[in-house]
């Protein structure tokens, strides 16, 4: 497994080892001890999974508040899809910006999303399959986010039309809300 920064602080794509054959492939999805190595500690306490039947799906920018702030490991295992992250931690050097990356079933790439980010995601083939793992459960009342097309986070997203949901079109700008997360240089590397 490589672990691969980004230029925000705390947020990582990793690589796991993909072993190939004649059979196809094997591969460890996630690995405890190997993530404590990197020094990523969590605790996942539960695994979602969401379908997407077209492309143009987008759902997000979605986030938990304290005490119910998740971390989250994501992943597809079908088709592809344009993953963004928003840093709402207050003094981070990367505070309000946005992180896009590919992940596809083709590059096998995780994206290790810390506590303190809102996170999208915008299918980009038919029957997409997303999974990801997270250290808190859902919680109606501590569930937020950000509009998706809010302008002062720049995101270029690639399709005219978008196929979202009702309560994604009425989040809020983050310029509308009070970020109840902190960046702290000491662990949030």
């Amino acid at each position: 497994m490589e672990i691969g920064k980004t230029p925000f602080p705390g947020l990582f794509i990793i690589q796991p080892k993909v072993l190939r054959d004649e059979r196809g492939f094997f591969l460890e999805s996630y690995s405890k001890r190997d993530f404590a190595a990197l020094g990523l500690d969590c605790d996942f306490v539960q695994d979602n999974q969401a379908y997407s039947r077209s492309a143009g799906v987008l759902r997000g920018f979605h986030f938990q508040v304290p005490p119910m702030a998740q971390a989250k490991l994501v992943w597809v295992v079908a088709g592809r899809v344009l993953d963004v992250v928003v840093d709402l931690r207050k003094g981070s050097p990367t505070f309000g910006k946005a992180f896009e990356t590919e992940l596809s079933a083709a590059n096998f790439y995780r994206l290790f999303v810390p506590r303190g980010f809102a996170h999208a995601y915008l299918t980009l083939e038919e029957d997409t399959e997303f999974l990801y793992k997270v250290d808190a459960p859902y919680s109606r009342e501590h569930d937020s986010g950000i509009v998706w097309n809010d302008p002062d986070l720049g995101v270029s997203w690639p399709f005219k039309e978008l196929i979202l949901s009702d309560k994604d079109r009425s989040l809020p700008r983050l310029s509308q809300i009070e970020s109840p997360f902190s960046f702290d240089p000491e662990t949030d590397v």
